[in-house]
């Protein structure tokens, strides 16, 4: 990647950040996790004490590091932000933890994918607010008890069902974000335009927010790609320029994308509609599987246009309807 490509990338998240709400007052949808947080942090505010750890479970651009660093907000403390993949070992956790200060707050996405001994010392360091440091190797070491003060942990996941129960029967609370309907998202396109300096007529958020496949994430670079095309062609932001703005970005009525329908495409064309391995669907569209498992497959699971069987991914009735492909003579769906 170039200079210039990551300047761009950061240009895009600096545009991305400053979307983010600031407050739970500020935050649309989610209603339920916003009064169940609220009532968490007003709790520990006027105990004068480190709220309790909080888990984030839900898909991709939910607004899960949103709610994070709103929570450090609402507290008024610091936001340590890292991630799972990042910690591979004990002492990676253990630098983190021994870095802390009282009542910080320590985010860490992607949760699940914390290596196994680091999982084990955050079983301690949550409930005790201790890790025990080794000291040496072989018989001579020895075991430092270290206290660490305070703090709330914030995990996030997108797959819940793989944290260990030992690890997640130790957050107090666990919030589960559902994908936004239309209006909320229609809400959020609305701020979204005022903080870019947008007009954005009624008509084009509603279609926006009908192709943003229920998240507050793709709605905003969305909007921010109808932006784009509005500066470039010296078009105004309308219908038009929205409805213009999707087909170049190959978004559909029913908001799939290129990689959703190539998914589809392989699934019908090259395994005449599964069953087919995750990675041997991913290696025919060219991706990552946790690509395809944790960004494609749940909106296409949603839609109702692909189905996971013991056997593997097929793809259903609907998704040959869609992409305009006939139906396979064969029992495919009897068991479906």
């Amino acid at each position: 990647m170039s200079i210039v490509d990551d300047e761009a990338g950061e240009i895009e998240r600096q545009v991305e950040s400053a979307l983010r709400p600031q407050n739970l007052e500020e935050f649309v949808g989610q209603v339920k996790v916003r009064k169940q947080l609220g009532l968490i942090l007003n709790a520990a505010k006027s105990q004068g004490r480190a709220a309790d750890h909080i888990l984030l479970a839900g898909p991709p651009g939910l607004g899960k590091t949103t709610l994070a660093m709103i929570v450090a907000a609402e507290s008024h403390h610091p936001i340590r932000i890292t991630s799972g993949p990042t910690i591979t070992h004990a002492g990676d956790l253990a630098s983190i933890l021994s870095s802390l200060q009282e009542g910080e707050v320590l985010f860490i996405d992607e949760i699940h994918r914390m290596s196994r001994p680091a999982e084990e010392m955050l079983y301690l360091a949550m409930e005790d607010f201790r890790v025990d440091v080794m000291v040496g190797k072989g018989p001579g070491a020895t075991s430092i008890p270290l206290q660490l003060p305070e703090f709330t942990l914030v995990g996030a996941t997108t797959r819940s069902g793989l944290l260990p129960s030992p690890l997640r029967d130790r957050f107090g609370f666990t919030a589960h974000l559902e994908y936004y309907d239309d209006n909320d998202l229609k809400r959020i396109l609305s701020r979204s335009a005022n903080l870019l300096g947008i007009e954005l007529p009624a008509e084009a958020a509603e279609l926006l927010a009908s192709r943003s496949r229920g998240t507050p994430r793709i709605a905003n670079r969305l909007l921010r790609r109808v932006r784009d095309f509005a500066v470039v062609e010296k078009h105004p932001v309308n219908l038009e320029s929205v409805e213009k703005t999707l087909e170049i970005y190959e978004v559909d009525a029913f908001g799939l994308d290129r990689l959703d329908r190539s998914v589809l495409d392989a699934l019908i064309s090259n395994f005449s509609g599964g069953p087919v391995g995750l990675k041997t669907l991913a290696v025919a569209v060219g991706e990552e599987a946790e690509t395809v498992e944790e960004v494609v497959e749940p909106f296409l699971l949603r839609l109702g246009m692909l189905r996971r069987t013991n056997r593997g991914r097929v793809a259903t009735p609907q998704a040959y309807k869609h992409l305009g492909k006939s139906l396979p003579d064969s029992g495919l769906f009897d068991s479906l």
